[in-house]
């Protein structure tokens, strides 16, 4: 994104904005900047227009992770996955109709925070999170049907987080955590 090769005074893409937000939510979603410094960092990001702006806002925090990103896409039909499985640091999921059911109780994770954005047209989804996971929905939008999640007291402090985004159309997304 903003490598040492590209020229500070060059205008900046959209892209490369939205890559400095995320770079500065993850600091803070893995505790290793304090919320005063994510709301300053964040003004930054978003007033930069030169490379070299935003260079200076992102400046001592850790390289985004370029591997840590997986899609499961599928025209129609279903999506599956259970069991043991090593999910990414971000997992999109694309699905224009049909089911979707993830259960990521028994998976493994390989970060503290795990973000899960879905594109989904029609169809319901079911994703089944571990008993203690912290889940953040904000940042996803429903259509025709609400959201069905019941949030559950983390029993633990190195419980795993999910940020959940993106947006579903006609269908119903159902978030539980597993029974055991």
């Amino acid at each position: 994104m903003t490598s040492p090769r590209k020229n500070a005074t060059a205008r900046i893409a959209e892209g490369d904005r939205d890559s400095a937000v995320r770079r500065v939510r993850e600091a803070y979603a893995e505790e290793r900047i304090s919320h005063e410094e994510m709301d300053e960092r964040l003004d930054r990001v978003l007033a930069s227009t030169t490379h070299g702006e935003l260079t200076a806002a992102l400046d001592l925090l850790p390289a985004e992770d370029p591997g840590g990103t997986e899609t499961i896409a599928a025209a129609g039909g279903r999506i599956k996955r259970r069991g043991v499985w090593q999910v990414p640091r971000r997992l999109i999921v694309q699905s224009a109709f049909g089911r979707v059911r993830l259960n990521l109780s028994r998976a493994r994770f390989e970060h503290p925070v795990t973000d899960i954005e879905l594109n989904l047209g029609t169809g319901n989804a079911v994703i089944v999170v571990p008993r203690d996971a912290v889940v953040d929905v904000t940042g996803l939008a429903t259509g025709w049907k609400d959201l069905r999640y019941t949030p559950r007291q983390p029993s633990r402090p190195d419980a795993p987080r999910f940020r959940f985004s993106g947006a579903m159309g006609y269908g119903r997304l159902r978030i539980r955590h597993a029974w055991r």
